[in-house]
């Protein structure tokens, strides 16, 4: 019996048959995968799970596909990271970072997700995958098109930072550098998805791209023991990840795997690009798009497709939301890599300094379990922080130019 049933809309309910269709067509509303949980359940269980794979796809039985993975095989299953120093400068006892700036093979948590949509188009019978990108998604859709023998084309805005363009261009993937910024990427891509046929993993395949973001919440929960956390943290640019590590705890705990659900959800953005979390701290039942202004550009989506979701999943499940100055983004950056030497990109210098924010606030008890979503590597976005992190010291090679700079506030201030 197939696993996929078929799709619903967010809206207004109506029910279709699996497919690469993103939208409905009754009411324009977003399409979500439905899961034949009778057929699931039984089979799910911790023993399972932790038999497989040292990937994502040991949640095989959770996610929308119905063969055995195809593309991406080694995605996922990054370290969840005990933040003991970084707890101690937020006042948390079980702080942890949960770490997809080393996830498998383009290090960022869009790995998930590409390697969910790339398997789906091989089922649905594409050999051609596109994108619209802010940096993260281009590199790992070149990388999965490589690996799975795709041909690939990547939209992204013309401004992005020089490591995101490299590391698309080096999988042979034909890059297209759209003059605008990413809203306007996206919907040249949505006109050109109906015209191409190809399979747009952020368009039509995405129903089954987004379900791929569930094994970030799956994972998180079983590293801590088979237990959800208190609070979880997340930087928010379509607005989709917040969602669907929420939608993966829920899962867990409707197969058994879980005793509970506690978990409140946090969205993270940038002043200069905020219209979600703009809309839950104003109370606001609808976001305004904006046009982004911030240099966390991976984030930088002013027109959210998943925003409603996004607020929706904050909401029920009592979290909050906030958002912080490109300097701050900096001083998360730089936080993060002193105290649990992890080198994130701007995005995750958005969320260490939301949840420092947070914690100020008092939102979280002292031995509540807190998790930090870190979902991209520092190396991709070295520009920002270029001039901002002191310098080098220059010495002659022997020990009296050494002992002399050891003497020296200047190498004193570098180490602090």
């Amino acid at each position: 019996m197939a696993k996929v049933l078929g799709m619903r809309c967010r809206e207004c309910g109506e029910e279709v048959p699996p497919g690469p269709v993103h939208v409905c067509e009754l009411c324009f509303g977003p399409l979500e995968v439905v899961l034949n949980w009778e057929e699931i359940g039984p089979k799910v269980t911790r023993e399972k799970i932790q038999a497989g794979p040292p990937s994502m796809w040991r949640y095989w039985d959770l996610l929308p596909v119905e063969g055995q993975p195809t593309v991406g095989k080694n995605v996922g299953w990054t370290p969840l990271v005990k933040a003991k120093n970084l707890g101690k400068v937020l006042g948390l006892n079980n702080l942890y970072i949960k770490n997809d700036a080393v996830n498998h093979p383009t290090l960022s948590f869009k790995d998930r997700v590409v390697a969910c949509a790339l398997t789906k188009a091989r089922e649905f019978g594409y050999d051609t995958v596109a994108c619209a990108s802010t940096g993260n998604l281009a590199n790992s859709v070149a990388a999965h098109a490589a690996e799975g023998g795709f041909k690939s084309y990547i939209f992204i805005p013309n401004d992005l930072e020089q490591g995101k363009v490299l590391g698309t261009l080096i999988y042979g993937a034909n890059v297209l550098s759209v003059t605008g910024n990413y809203d306007e990427v996206n919907r040249l891509c949505a006109e050109a998805g109906g015209k191409y046929g190809w399979a747009f993993v952020n368009i039509n395949l995405r129903p089954f791209y987004g379900d791929g973001s569930k094994s970030f919440g799956y994972e998180i929960a079983e590293q801590l023991g088979w237990k959800a956390p208190d609070h979880v943290i997340v930087p928010c640019a379509g607005g989709s990840l917040v969602s669907k590590i929420y939608k993966g705890l829920n899962e867990m705990h409707k197969v058994g795997l879980i005793d509970g659900v506690p978990t409140k959800m946090y969205a993270a953005q940038a002043k200069g690009c905020s219209p979600i979390t703009t809309a839950i701290k104003t109370e606001s039942e609808v976001f305004r798009p904006q046009k982004p202004n911030t240099i966390a550009k991976s984030i930088a989506i002013g027109n959210p497709a998943d925003g409603y979701m996004a607020m929706d999943t904050v909401r029920r499940s009592g979290g909050w939301a906030d958002d912080v100055t490109d300097e701050e983004v900096i001083d998360g950056i730089r936080l993060l890599g002193r105290t649990e030497g992890i080198f994130c990109e701007t995005a995750g210098g958005v969320t260490v300094s939301v949840a420092k924010k947070l914690a100020e606030q008092g939102r979280f008890g002292a031995d509540d379990t807190v998790v930090i979503a870190i979902t991209g590597n520092g190396l991709k976005t070295q520009e920002a922080v270029v001039g901002r992190l002191g310098q080098t010291v220059g010495i002659q090679p022997n020990l009296a130019s050494l002992d002399a700079a050891l003497s020296t506030e200047a190498l004193l201030a570098s180490t602090r």
